[in-house]
């Protein structure tokens, strides 16, 4: 049970509650949303709509991936690149120095092992295999972006994390030394000692908690890195704000703009993006090279696998949105510019969630699975 984590407490939590979105129990998104964003008419899914879901939740089989180790060897030309490993999981190689987003190697999305969202695409390489990375960051905790087994794992090195206010209780609960951790609040910078990184926490609105005492007892944030000539933003978990303004302002501008698509429901349309939002969040930041993440390892909504790429590849206008859609483990510089390959197209989808199917009868109503669920599973 140790995967659940452990709360704030002492300094951490004071620091917690000194903050303006502090509402005396928890934590809480004080950014009005924004008109259109979540549907009050759309019921919520259920649990059963999550466990028995249909068949286009999964690629029929894993989808192609790319070894990124020979290219690691070579530096990038423009100082800049990015390999996607997979959800939110990115390397950056940023002006000589390399940074780690939400690393999860885990296979499931969930507390248990046996039980909860389970990756149904490998990791291209393992983790043993990184190059030496110079920071991790994590921008809140939960299961697909704060995973036990790889923090586990990230222990027994001497990465330096930067976090999000609150999350470095479930880090040295997990065995990473204080001296190690730096947590941040929305606009506070860090520079990270012995390089030329500086990371800085932004807005987000999302929420955060592993179980269910624990809901928005820890920060969630955006994440902006920045090297000496080049500065990415990772949006994390958001929902669409004005604030993109704020740290295009503030912040900007960037080479990269990583934000999430997948994981996207009428009802919680206020905090996850989407296609549609994601392309208007990055208009807000003001351009840059967009690579979408947060899709294709985890099925955490009820829409087919590869809906969000799709729909922003749809959407999206190639004279005025610089897309960036590599493969798996392909690492790529935002400056080349490439035209995008859909290269996850292959086959039709299996039925490898489950065949069983909710039936509406009178049953449903006392069936325990049939109950909406309060918030969605990340």
């Amino acid at each position: 049970m140790k995967s659940f984590g452990k709360p704030p407490q002492g300094e951490r939590l004071e620091r917690l509650r000194d903050l303006p979105m502090w509402d005396g129990e928890r934590l809480r998104n004080i950014h009005p949303v924004l008109p259109g964003l979540r549907d009050p008419q759309a019921a919520r899914p259920t649990l059963r709509e999550f466990l028995c879901g249909d068949d286009n939740r999964t690629p029929a089989e894993p989808l192609p991936a790319n070894d990124p180790r020979g290219a690691w060897l070579r530096k990038p030309a423009s100082g800049l690149r990015a390999t996607w490993l997979g959800h939110s999981t990115v390397l950056l190689e940023i002006d000589g120095w390399r940074v780690l987003t939400d690393p999860v190697w885990g296979q499931r999305a969930s507390p248990f092992t046996l039980l909860g969202p389970k990756r149904f695409q490998p990791v291209p390489v393992g983790l043993r295999d990184l190059p030496a990375v110079d920071a991790v960051v994590i921008s809140h905790d939960h299961y697909d972006h704060l995973d036990y087994p790889t923090i586990r794992a990230l222990a027994k090195s001497k990465v330096p994390f930067v976090t999000s206010l609150g999350v470095g209780a479930h880090l040295e609960n997990w065995g990473i030394a204080p001296s190690r951790i730096t947590e941040l609040v929305w606009w506070q910078s860090h520079r990270v000692p012995g390089t030329g990184l500086t990371i800085t926490a932004a807005p987000s609105q999302h929420f955060s908690g592993r179980g269910l005492k624990d809901r928005n007892q820890t920060l969630w944030s955006s994440m902006v890195m920045a090297g000496d000539r080049h500065r990415v933003f990772f949006s994390g978990d958001t929902g669409l704000t004005t604030e993109y303004e704020s740290i295009r302002d503030r912040l900007g501008p960037f080479d990269l703009v990583m934000l999430e698509v997948g994981a996207f429901h009428p009802s919680w349309g206020d905090i996850h993006l989407g296609p549609a939002n994601a392309l208007a969040a990055h208009r807000l930041l003001g351009g840059g090279v967009l690579m979408p993440v947060h899709w294709g390892t985890f099925a955490l909504a009820t829409h087919a696998w590869d809906e969000p790429v799709e729909d922003l590849l749809a959407l999206a206008d190639p004279a005025d949105t610089a897309l960036l859609l590599p493969r798996l483990g392909e690492p790529v510089e935002p400056v080349e510019r490439r035209e995008v390959q859909p290269w996850w197209r292959r086959g039709e989808p299996a039925g490898s969630v489950s065949a069983i199917r909710p039936e509406a009868t009178e049953a449903a109503a006392i069936d325990p699975l049939s109950g909406q669920l309060p918030w969605p599973l990340d």
